[in-house]
């Protein structure tokens, strides 16, 4: 795709490498490594082979990295443009079977803001960067529940519980548990909506899934006691 455009290609060696790299300062001092936006299979492979071999390290991918592929970027589409960026279909399925398998631990939006004005220069110049907050539950819906390759719980597993884990927020998080703050997510998982500015209440619209049809939906939030209606 970047042969397409005409644009500087960001292949998937340069995330590999940083992995193998930072794998193997784990493994030399015993710390805990946190893979951040995990894209490309290879890098799946590295740590599939590190969690193998003991070394302490998790793994997260975002939404866009289970849904989409470079082809979003086609025509120059800035709200495509992230960092690490869109992979090939292959690299796409890799991941949702990485999922699925707990090679990678959870799922995380990379949500990134970012005015009209600045996404509307050349693609070169607009800034890397996505919001995902809203769609999240959508996509991941979309992508795995509505495909029957996962369940609501273990749905909420990658977006709540193993998020809480690695954290280490304690046992009253992302479970719901007598005594613990309120800290919950209605949805309904059926609901089809389509992704439209009007749709986002975020003041940033630069979304890689505008326009696009999904099939779930986070109705209402309830965040330290208090409750949010979408």
């Amino acid at each position: 795709m970047s042969t397409v455009l005409g644009l500087r290609g960001m292949p998937g060696a340069s995330e590999e490498v940083a992995v193998a790299r930072d794998i193997e300062l784990a493994r030399l001092t015993g710390a805990h490594l946190h893979v951040c936006h995990v894209s490309t299979a290879r890098a799946v492979e590295l740590i599939r082979r590190a969690k193998a071999e003991g070394v302490r390290v998790t793994a997260e991918v975002t939404p866009h990295h289970l849904l989409l592929t470079d082809e979003a970027a086609e025509g120059y589409n800035t709200n495509a443009k992230m960092n690490p960026p869109l992979r090939r279909d292959r690299d796409v399925a890799c991941m949702q079977a990485a999922l699925l398998e707990g090679v990678l631990d959870c799922i995380a939006t990379d949500h990134a803001p970012h005015t009209q004005e600045d996404k509307m220069q050349e693609f070169d110049h607009a800034p890397f960067g996505v919001i995902g907050l809203e769609t999240a539950f959508g996509v991941v819906s979309t992508a795995l529940f509505h495909t029957r390759k996962a369940t609501l719980a273990q749905i909420t597993k990658f977006m709540s519980l193993r998020p809480a884990e690695i954290l280490g927020l304690g046992p009253e998080y992302g479970r719901i548990t007598p005594g613990a703050q309120a800290n919950l997510t209605l949805v309904d998982p059926d609901q089809e909506w389509t992704v439209t500015h009007e749709e986002l209440r975020s003041k940033s619209k630069n979304s890689c899934f505008l326009k696009m049809k999904l099939k779930g939906k986070v109705l209402a939030t309830v965040c330290a006691g208090k409750l949010w209606r979408f």
